[in-house]
């Protein structure tokens, strides 16, 4: 489906004109807060409702024009239904689907960079209009011969913009988040990484090859094949994948026998990765998956794809196992090595924060201790945004002089976070594979 939104003729590229558009965007959202604490004077009980959507509105609209890393933070925080209000998680949501497309003279413009050809040189058709437009680039169709593509094009000074965009968009992730400084610089590293990956448009078709040829015994998965000779730094062509979003595909009203294998493919998808390559695709958000009219399930993105340490994996999962034998001075030790406790604790804080993180994984690791998990299960959902609560308005949480986790968790928890909710928008029982030694 086209892309209806009003296109961009250029994007803030230069640190001073991103710069200015945040200013601009705090000063709206400064304003919003007077306006709504000069109205609570006048009626106490008034909630923060109309701010929050204003205030969602005004942040969606300026990160939307600059699109880039700030928009993929907000995408990433839409995420998780625990982590905002709902006006955000609404509007921020979009980015996982459609952001205002470029026009189509800065597409040729970056076609002529690397191609020295326009689109329509190189292929036989090509829409002059974006199918989808997203955070880091949009998405346009063409044909050559017989074949079918979607070719993904970079939008320009995205990569150059990671760092810079971070540091901007850090006082807002603060208030946002609910973050203390020193949890949010301790995984900010870790997320611009990540993001300048993202902007890495060869290692993602490297690591979409890879993890397709690993996964292709998986059964209900289908992988596009990447054309290196039709691709750059900035441009991916690849096979255009027929099928429809999980959210439209749901609205076709499939049978809860379709719905369990698209899950379970997922779920099977992710297990593989995990216990077999210790690498996986951590951007589970729902734009990146597809559902083919043979009920395959194509995943069409690579572009986030997180190594796991081998020491990271050995501690997280051994948290995960439902009977936990292991003795007191190894735990201690697993703690330790995942950085939920440190010797500058005291007695009281580490005995608090190895009650929370053991009660917090277990219930991450719930689906692992059975065979099968209904994932339509809201009171399994409930309990989990109830416990995060919990611990973020927890005074002994609050008042921590460190962060908590090493920074690996930040993107295996997403993954399993975003997994999980995707499970759960399609309403699936799965039969919940796992390693023996995790039985």
């Amino acid at each position: 489906m086209a892309n209806t939104l009003k296109e961009q003729s250029s994007i803030p590229v230069s640190k001073v004109q991103r710069a200015a558009k945040f200013l601009k965007t705090g000063a709206k959202v400064g304003g919003n807060y007077v306006k709504h604490y000069a109205q609570k004077v006048v009626n106490p009980s008034l909630s923060k409702d109309q701010l929050h959507k204003e205030n969602a509105e005004d942040i969606y609209d300026s990160l939307s024009e600059l699109k880039g890393s700030a928009l993929k933070v907000a995408q990433m925080m839409a995420m998780d239904k625990n982590m905002l209000p709902t006006a955000y998680q609404d509007k921020f949501t979009m980015a996982q689907y459609s952001a205002p497309p470029l026009s189509y003279p800065l597409v040729v413009k970056t076609f002529k960079q690397f191609f020295d050809q326009s689109p329509d040189q190189l292929f036989d058709s090509f829409t002059q209009t974006a199918v989808n437009a997203a955070s880091i680039g949009q998405v346009h169709q063409a044909t050559k011969g017989e074949r079918v593509f979607a070719v993904k094009i970079q939008y320009p000074g995205v990569a150059s913009s990671v760092r810079s965009d971070l540091k901007l968009v850090r006082p807002f992730a603060l208030r946002l988040l609910n973050m203390n400084e020193r949890e949010l610089d301790h995984y900010m590293e870790e997320v611009e990484e990540k993001l300048l990956e993202e902007t890495d448009y060869e290692l993602e078709m490297q690591r979409g090859a890879e993890i397709a040829s690993a996964c292709s015994h998986i059964p209900n998965l289908a992988f596009p094949t990447y054309y290196q000779e039709m691709s750059s730094p900035r441009v991916i062509t690849m096979d255009w994948m027929n099928g429809l979003h999980i959210r439209e595909w749901l609205q076709t009203d499939p049978t809860q026998e379709q719905k369990n294998l698209v899950g379970q493919a997922m779920w099977d998808f992710y297990h593989h990765q995990v216990h077999e390559m210790q690498q996986v695709h951590a951007d589970p958000h729902p734009g990146n998956f597809i559902i083919q009219p043979d009920g395959r399930l194509a995943i069409i993105d690579f572009g986030c794809v997180k190594v796991i340490p081998e020491d990271f994996y050995t501690g997280y999962f051994s948290l995960i196992k439902k009977d936990l034998l292991i003795n007191q001075e190894e735990l201690d030790q697993v703690f330790v090595d995942l950085e939920f406790i440190s010797n500058k604790d005291s007695i009281e804080e580490q005995a608090y924060f190895k009650g929370v993180f053991r009660e917090m994984i277990h219930l991450l690791g719930r689906p692992f201790h059975v065979d099968s998990f209904n994932f339509a299960d809201d009171g399994y959902f409930q309990e989990i945004f109830q416990l995060g609560d919990r611990i973020s308005n927890d005074n002994m949480f609050r008042k921590s002089k460190q962060a908590r986790g090493s920074k690996h968790g930040l993107y295996v928890n997403r993954t399993y976070f975003g997994l999980y909710n995707l499970l759960n928008q399609l309403r699936a029982e799965v039969v919940t594979t796992k390693p023996a030694w995790l039985a």
